[in-house]
């Protein structure tokens, strides 16, 4: 259980307060509701690029890490296809100092050219080390579109390509700040060594004054069902083949999204799980094999991924997995393997509960979800997944006709 109280600017900040007296330390968390499904198309990679500009100083401070090192403080952020968050971590008692960085930044960011020209530069280079140079690096920029059509979950939140990035005009950058960057589109959460009464003041003062900006109504193109497969062939010097199974799966919100979680944990969760035990253990097909959802907050993705054993036939190694796939979907899971699946989640939300930082996050995500206080009941909705729902969920969604397949092979 994870204690919070509540308030909101009259600009729309919400903000949420964690008080802890356990610690001498504090965070400042700033979840901003844009990623990158806000983009438009041949203009994307902004979200991620604008995780970098943030750093780059602002009107008021120049430098954002010099006052923050000199008050014993860390800072980081990380974009996805749904959401951008920064986040501070100091001793308590500069808290305020925390508050003066992130609230300045929002309010008035250094447009130059200079620092857009650095982090652009900056991205380009990531996006050439992690995706271009890299083995299997470019999978999910081939994957993304070839598993949605319309929904704007088809690019990576890196963006399509080099191209776009390189082409970002500060006219486009402005204009994205400010439509995103403001408020009522933030959720602040505040946690550690502080009294909510001293968090208002703050907040107040800090935040206060910010303008809250325009509303917009996000309304992004819906994904039609997808009824046919599909498949894409790529070759890459890589030093094994690959490949790379998607399916739809229920957005965050929905009510059979735990489910599908727990779903993809009975398949290669550790050890003793469906895919390792029978693709690598057994009949040593694969050398790594995972299933995982990628957690999106509309429609999002099952995943099915492996690199095969040197040798072995791709069709053989892919109607293997199809194999353990309808195995679950044919037939109920027994009572052990659910419950140790319900037991690794437990254990690893109840840790998350000890860390001051993941506990601001997770408050800020339930937030947006809608009420943080969906977080201290989201073990609940594990534990009272059953048997037949995981092969209910397994039997819609484990189906050809609505897969789409990368297949990653290495070059002769």
């Amino acid at each position: 259980m994870v204690d919070f109280n509540r308030f909101t600017l009259a600009n729309g900040l919400k903000v949420l307060v964690h008080e802890d007296p356990t610690t001498p330390m504090a965070v400042l968390n700033i979840l901003y509701d844009v990623g990158a499904r806000d983009e438009e198309q041949g203009k994307t990679g902004f979200a991620h690029l604008f995780e970098h500009l943030m750093f780059g100083g602002s009107v008021n401070i120049p430098s954002y890490d010099e006052p923050l090192q000199r008050v014993g403080g860390e800072n980081n952020a990380f974009t996805s296809n749904d959401i951008t968050n920064y986040y501070i971590t100091l001793p308590a008692e500069n808290i305020e100092t925390a508050f003066w960085l992130e609230s300045d930044r929002m309010l008035s960011l250094a447009f130059s050219e200079k620092s857009l020209d650095t982090q652009r530069n900056v991205v380009m280079e990531e996006f050439k080390q992690r995706y271009l140079n890299q083995p299997y690096g470019d999978v999910w920029l081939k994957l993304r579109p070839l598993a949605y059509q319309t929904h704007p979950y088809q690019w990576a939140t890196i963006g399509q390509d080099l191209a776009q990035i390189e082409n970002a005009k500060m006219d486009d950058v402005k204009a994205f700040f400010k439509k995103h960057y403001n408020p009522q589109n933030a959720i602040l959460v505040v946690g550690g060594n502080v009294k909510t009464e001293e968090v208002k003041i703050l907040a107040e003062q800090w935040f206060g004054p910010i303008s809250a900006g325009d509303k917009y109504n996000r309304n992004l193109p819906k994904e039609l069902p997808q009824t046919e497969e599909r498949t894409l062939t790529v070759n890459a010097n890589v030093p094994l083949n690959a490949i790379y199974i998607t399916f739809k799966m229920p957005a965050r919100l929905d009510q059979t999204y735990q489910v599908y979680d727990l779903l993809s944990d009975i398949l290669s969760q550790g050890h003793s799980s469906r895919l390792y035990n029978s693709l690598l253990k057994e009949q040593k097909l694969f050398s790594d094999i995972n299933a995982y959802i990628s957690s999106s907050l509309d429609e999002g993705l099952f995943i099915v991924e492996g690199k095969l054993v040197a040798g072995v036939d791709m069709d053989v190694a892919e109607q293997a997995i199809w194999t353990e796939l309808k195995k679950i979907a044919t037939s109920l899971v027994s009572d052990d393997e659910l419950t140790k699946v319900k037991n690794k989640t437990e254990s690893v939300m109840v840790f998350s509960e000890m860390n001051l930082l993941d506990k601001a996050m997770n408050l800020a995500y339930y937030e947006l979800l809608g009420d943080a206080q969906l977080l201290n009941i989201e073990i609940d909705k594990y534990l009272a997944i059953t048997a037949e729902q995981i092969q209910e969920a397994a039997k819609i969604t484990f189906q050809k006709e609505k897969s789409s397949t990368l297949y990653y092979l290495a070059n002769a």
